[in-house]
């Protein structure tokens, strides 16, 4: 039986309500027994409060201050504590657990994440940022505590299941796959006039917002590419990209005997959250069943960097180091919120990312000498400064 002392910072979201839905599962088949010390989410507070009298955590925390009597109200007699704002968020990282689960999207996430690396325990990451953004620190911080990362993401999971990480030396390269996005066939000239409504329908995936327009614009392969190379210890020019429409096989080790070995499952980010609730053991949950008689055939393709040059500049980025992948971030973050918003063309995601990789070359943005996550963070909201003028610059000559 699994037995875990757990935090799950995003409980309201998808990874985290899936987290918890897998917990609850495992308590009920007597594979796992559980003790929540902390939950924290967003603006949805009845979910929050339904999970927190469910789980019945030490404490429930929501990030927007202005929300903390209504979930203190709503927790009176619960015995769960509650608490709001940002610093609370990351001081329920901080708090002790076995495992964390990191799953707050965005930039805003990095706090949490830099928090929770100092525990000692399993730091279960499924926010991309922390990683993009001061990924070298972060292991390292994650090691000195006694601790362990394990990915949560699809590709990186799938890779954390097959490479060998007593014996890196053996691998190749690795292979992340990417299902193209729901505009993988379609001409450069129409996706000139690409709706938000089209750009987060996934062919595949159920994803947030944000996240379904960097698969749309192929900029989440970009950050997964920079994750991998600082999660595995890989250069840039080892790590390559396949388009794989089916979204069967998530990502590929090849190794330097010429052995290819790939992690294959239906896409179902469950899978990559079981396999690191229970690392190394595993839990059985009613996971789909991959049929590979009933798909026939797996196809796959090169992706077009034309209409999707998100993949270069995130290669870019990370062959050039320092803050430059923290930038590419920033830039892409700024850039598919204005998109959301109708701000912004789809085309023109990558093209403020571009410009805003330019500008900060041109003046000097890097990390600093102090604090990595304090250095990150600066850096994150410079550049934003940055990319926010290109946006206002690119809608003024639309």
């Amino acid at each position: 039986m699994i037995r875990r002392r757990v935090t799950v910072l995003g409980s309201t979201g998808s990874v985290g309500s899936s987290t918890l839905d897998l917990m609850a599962r495992a308590e009920e088949t007597g594979t796992g027994a559980f003790e929540v010390e902390a939950l924290t989410g967003g603006a949805n507070i009845a979910r929050l409060v339904e999970q927190a009298r469910q789980w019945k955590p030490r404490i429930a925390v929501t990030a927007d201050p202005a929300r903390l009597n209504e979930l203190r109200d709503a927790l009176a007699g619960t015995g769960v504590e509650a608490a709001a704002g940002d610093e609370a968020v990351v001081e329920a990282a901080a708090r002790p657990a076995d495992w964390i689960m990191a799953s707050i999207v965005g930039s805003a996430g990095l706090r949490s994440a830099w928090a929770a690396a100092a525990n000692g325990g399993v730091l279960a990451l499924a926010n991309k940022e922390s990683l993009v953004c001061c990924g070298p620190a972060l292991m390292q911080r994650v090691r000195a505590a006694g601790g362990r990362l394990i990915p949560v993401d699809s590709e990186h999971s799938a890779i954390f299941q097959v490479f060998p990480a007593d014996a890196p030396h053996q691998v190749e390269k690795l292979i992340l796959t990417a299902s193209g996005g729901p505009f993988r066939q379609t001409p450069l000239e129409r996706m000139r006039a690409v709706t938000p409504r089209e750009a987060v329908a996934h062919p595949n995936w159920s994803m947030g917002a944000k996240i379904s327009v960097d698969s749309a614009t192929m900029a989440n392969k970009g950050l997964e590419m920079i994750e991998a190379a600082y999660l595995f210890g890989m250069p840039a020019e080892r790590i390559d990209v396949v388009v794989h429409p089916e979204s069967i096989i998530h990502s590929l080790v090849e190794y330097v005997d010429g052995s290819t070995l790939a992690q294959m499952g239906p896409p179902d980010m469950r899978t990559p959250i079981a396999c690191a609730l229970a690392w190394p053991e595993r839990i059985a949950w009613p996971a789909p069943k991959l049929d590979l008689a009933a798909l026939g055939k797996l196809t796959f393709e090169a992706p077009d960097e034309t209409r999707f040059p998100a993949l270069s500049l995130a290669r870019q980025a990370l062959t050039e180091g320092g803050a430059a992948p923290a930038i590419f971030n920033a830039a892409n973050e700024v850039a598919a919120w204005a998109f959301l918003d109708g701000r912004l063309g789809f085309l023109n995601i990558a093209a403020v990312v571009a410009e805003t990789l330019d500008r900060s070359t041109r003046e000097g943005l890097a990390f600093g000498s102090g604090d990595a996550c304090a250095s990150a963070l600066s850096v994150d909201a410079q550049a934003r400064r940055i990319a926010e003028g290109v946006v206002s610059t690119l809608a003024i000559a639309a």
